[in-house]
């Protein structure tokens, strides 16, 4: 069995080449990158002959597809739309399965600041997206959407604990990678780069669609802040949320919810600093003119922050997770929460964030493999992560020293009579 992973000299595509290369049934690892230099880095920290690295345009489309169907299945570790979809329309084309990271919905394509997306002349970004499901579902490929972190363990959790109840009616999903408490204090706004920061800053900016009391409504990015005190894992640490987007398919999927959304977090001061960026334009695309030159605020912006917030020598990250579900079971009030504590592993190499968006990319493209995933077109993980497979998910999981705790509550007569049980998910 082969796997071929896009964006395979990045952090979180070398974490989904390296977890692959170490099973003994995948016996060639194809890592796909723009850089020969980076490539060849990747394979030698993975230090694995199962790697073979490929330079490659993705924008070709014919060598794509060629490559593709040398391969059973495929991965995509990209960071923007544009490269996002490309790979996944020479997929579908190739007949080659696939699995996603990205925190866009394919089947409804994001419309606000879409990243150089080209979308076939003569279609609507939402036809576009169903156009690639019935394409998929035509040529029998499974295309597994948003698995990785959030989207990914937030929507196999959250699904997870509404197919526990007679009745869901809100869930909330918490998520957020962060530096550690002592890194944090040596970067602006609080935050260090885990993640494309360009992609980042995009989240805090676009429009954001909710459900609130049953409806589908758009809200600004960064509304509805929280802060809250998080004391599982042996932890106690105060951090806040704020409604980004993350993982927009519950709105499609999970149509019965009366309230959802989802919130990134964060360490106490990095929204307020946000805020004052964005309230200053700081953030805008639009481009200024400045002493004869134009550009736009946000790209210098980077350029400024970027260097700043790269980790130091020795800074690690944690991702944080705090979802909830609530609803009824048996005629009683219930509530289902799923807690995760994930640090960095050190002693391999491989950040929180790449540890908790990879290997959810890696276990997928396996039960891809292994043919464990059956349904065709643009899937939800919360649709193909279900019954056994969830056991088996969060096993795999547990295997890598990802622990995710569930505590359930049934709320009696007497709202504050409340029964807890807490278990390890697995």
């Amino acid at each position: 069995m082969k796997v071929l992973v896009f964006g395979g000299s990045g952090k979180i595509g070398s974490a989904v080449a390296w977890d692959l290369a170490k099973d003994n049934e995948v016996e060639a690892v194809g890592i796909v990158g723009r850089r020969k230099d980076a490539l060849g880095q990747t394979r030698k920290w993975i230090g694995s002959s199962k790697v073979i690295p490929y330079v490659l345009d993705v924008n070709d489309r014919e060598d794509t597809v060629g490559l593709m169907k040398q391969y059973d299945v495929g991965a995509i570790a990209l960071p923007d739309r544009r490269t996002s979809y490309r790979v996944v329309e020479s997929a579908i084309e190739a007949r080659l399965n696939i699995v996603d990271m990205l925190e866009e919905y394919h089947r409804r394509p994001d419309p606000y600041e879409t990243e150089g997306l080209q979308v076939p002349k003569g279609m609507t970004l939402e036809e576009y997206g169903e156009w690639l499901h019935k394409k998929a579902i035509d040529n029998g490929v499974t295309f597994v959407d948003g698995m990785g972190f959030a989207p990914g363990l937030s929507n196999i959790t959250l699904g997870e604990g509404i197919r526990k109840m007679d009745k869901a009616e809100r869930a909330i999903a918490r998520v957020g990678g962060i530096p550690s408490k002592e890194a944090a204090q040596r970067h602006p706004l609080r935050y260090m780069i885990t993640w494309a920061f360009e992609h980042v800053l995009r989240e805090y900016m676009v429009k954001v669609e909710v459900v609130k009391n049953g409806r589908v409504v758009e809200v600004d990015a960064m509304s509805d802040r929280e802060s809250f005190r998080f004391t599982k894992f042996g932890k106690d640490e105060e951090l806040e949320c704020a409604i980004t987007p993350g993982m927009p398919s519950f709105i499609y999927t999970r149509p019965q919810l009366n309230e959802f959304a989802e919130k990134t977090i964060r360490w106490p001061g990095h929204w307020q600093g946000i805020q004052t960026l964005k309230e200053c334009g700081l953030l805008d695309l639009t481009a200024v003119e400045f002493e004869g030159m134009k550009i736009a605020p946000r790209d210098f912006l980077l350029s400024i922050l970027t260097p700043k917030l790269h980790p130091l020598e020795g800074e690690t990250d944690v991702c944080v997770m705090w979802n909830t579900i609530t609803g009824k079971k048996d005629g009683k009030k219930m509530r289902i929460d799923y807690y995760m504590w994930d640090e960095a592993d050190t002693e391999v190499g491989i950040p929180s964030m790449a540890r908790v968006t990879g290997f959810p990319v890696a276990i997928a493209a396996r039960l891809l493999l292994t043919g464990e995933i059956k349904d065709k077109g643009i899937v939800a993980p919360e649709d193909c992560i279900r019954g056994t497979l969830y056991e088996k998910f969060m096993e795999e999981l547990r295997k890598r020293n990802i622990t995710i705790l569930e505590v359930p509550k049934m709320v009696e007569q007497d709202e504050n009579d409340v029964t807890e049980k807490s278990r390890i998910v697995g």
